[in-house]
């Protein structure tokens, strides 16, 4: 690392970070990207077995920029759509044809009538307030689009913006992991990892980073860690962030999605091929079923999904509970001898992780707005907010902190008197 101040510190060495500090070198700008822990990537992380913790899918992947970024990497990718086998399991058994068309109905059902009533003039309010009922697989729709897909239930949601954060496919699956690009596009970046920013001083004309790595001072500063920590006030600013950015954070709590790897021993399920998902109604009322995908791209594991509050409540208890659990719905479909003859899993943990605290962010009813809230400068445009939950279009996912890591980066290189003002190395 360079003695001379950088022009910009980014925060965070998540894919917001990184897509901020490629654009800001690439529009003449110098750069820092402070990560606090030991390694990079951020809710987007590939381990060594090829599991992705965090982000797994490109989503809506023809408007996605990372496809492009992937293809021209090499990464091969797969279209999870056209590929998995779609298992529904209801009353005790495997869903008829029938029943498995009157779920896909229903699921269309519930996106029209979400689709009406956030566009009807009404004030803000739950997308559960909105959701259909009364039909024998709403529930099941409301919980899956709700806890299973977007890491919180429909109540805890703004209608608003689930409606217009939803997304559309194709969704790809890369054969090296998600993570495994981001890590890859994050090559040659100015990454100083296990720096964990304590306090954040933008009193002046400069903006001043401090932990125990000591001081380090810039022109500006990009803000990408997750609204998760920043509501933990993990990090202190001098002079406090006004109420309304305080307002979107706290508007813009995260979510939690779980997930599990089991190995899948051989002989065991030899009837479920590459990508078969399942998803098991819901039996009574207050029930929160998980979700599985079975063998990607071949390989011999089970992936269960937790989400929402169960998966709150089993990250609290620990992960010998949340494996249990898991278990115990793998044995309610294919019975105890199944259930028991998986391998011991990889357990994700979003929840419990200091510099996380979940893993992606949805707005709370009312405060359909607070995206743009926060993603809005400070101090003339010296501290910026980014990430996911930045995004008022594609929140919650990788396209989402890409595309806001860049933005800022952009405003603060937005032109020739912008660089001028910010870098030291204009001309």
């Amino acid at each position: 690392m360079s003695a001379e101040a950088p022009d910009v510190l980014v925060i965070g060495a998540g894919v917001a970070g990184i897509a901020a500090a490629r654009a800001l070198r690439s529009r003449g700008l110098s750069c820092l990207v402070l990560e606090a822990k030991d390694r990079i990537g951020g809710r987007a992380y590939t381990d060594a077995t090829g599991f992705d913790h965090g982000a797994s899918w490109l989503h809506q992947a023809h408007d996605n920029p990372l496809t492009a970024l992937a293809e021209t990497l090499g990464f091969e990718s797969m279209d999870h759509d056209k590929l998995r086998q779609r298992l529904l399991f209801t009353e005790g058994r495997f869903a008829t044809t029938a029943e498995r068309r009157a779920f896909a109905a229903a699921e269309d059902r519930f996106w029209r009538v979400i689709e009406a009533a956030a566009a009807d003039g009404a004030p803000d309010r739950p997308a559960s307030d909105a959701a259909p009922e009364g039909e024998r697989f709403d529930p099941l729709v409301a919980h899956w689009e709700g806890a299973q897909i977007c890491a919180a239930e429909l109540a805890r949601m703004s209608l608003h913006d689930f409606a217009a954060t939803a997304l559309d496919g194709p969704n790809l699956l890369l054969r090296r992991g998600l993570g495994t690009l981001v890590s890859t596009l994050a090559e040659g970046l100015p990454i100083q990892l296990n720096a964990p920013v304590t306090q954040i001083d933008w009193r002046s004309k400069d903006v001043e980073a401090s932990g125990a790595f000591g001081r380090i001072r810039a022109r500006a500063a990009i803000i990408t860690v997750s609204t998760g920590v920043l509501a933990q006030d993990s990090i202190a600013f001098t002079p406090d962030l006004p109420a309304e950015k305080h307002a979107a954070i706290k508007a813009l709590p995260l979510g939690l999605l779980s997930k599990l790897a089991f190995p899948i021993p051989p002989g065991v399920l030899p009837e479920f091929g590459a990508f078969a998902s399942l998803r098991r109604d819901i039996a009574t009322p207050g029930d929160r079923p998980i979700s599985w995908i079975a063998r990607p791209f071949g390989a011999p594991v089970m992936l269960a999904f937790i989400g929402g509050s169960l998966a709150w409540e089993l990250s609290r208890a620990g992960k010998r509970a949340t494996e249990a659990h898991a278990r115990a719905e793998f044995a309610r479909v294919f019975g105890v001898e199944a259930a028991a003859a998986l391998g011991p899993p990889i357990i994700t943990e979003w929840g419990e992780d200091p510099h996380f605290l979940g893993s992606y962010s949805h707005a709370i009813p009312g405060a359909q707005a607070a995206r743009r809230v926060l993603a809005e400068p400070l101090g003339n445009g010296r501290l910026i907010f980014a990430g996911e939950a930045c995004h008022p279009r594609y929140a919650a996912t990788v396209a989402g902190a890409w595309l806001s890591g860049e933005a800022a980066a952009q405003q603060l290189a937005g032109g020739r008197a912008a660089v001028a003002k910010f870098s030291k190395h204009a001309p």
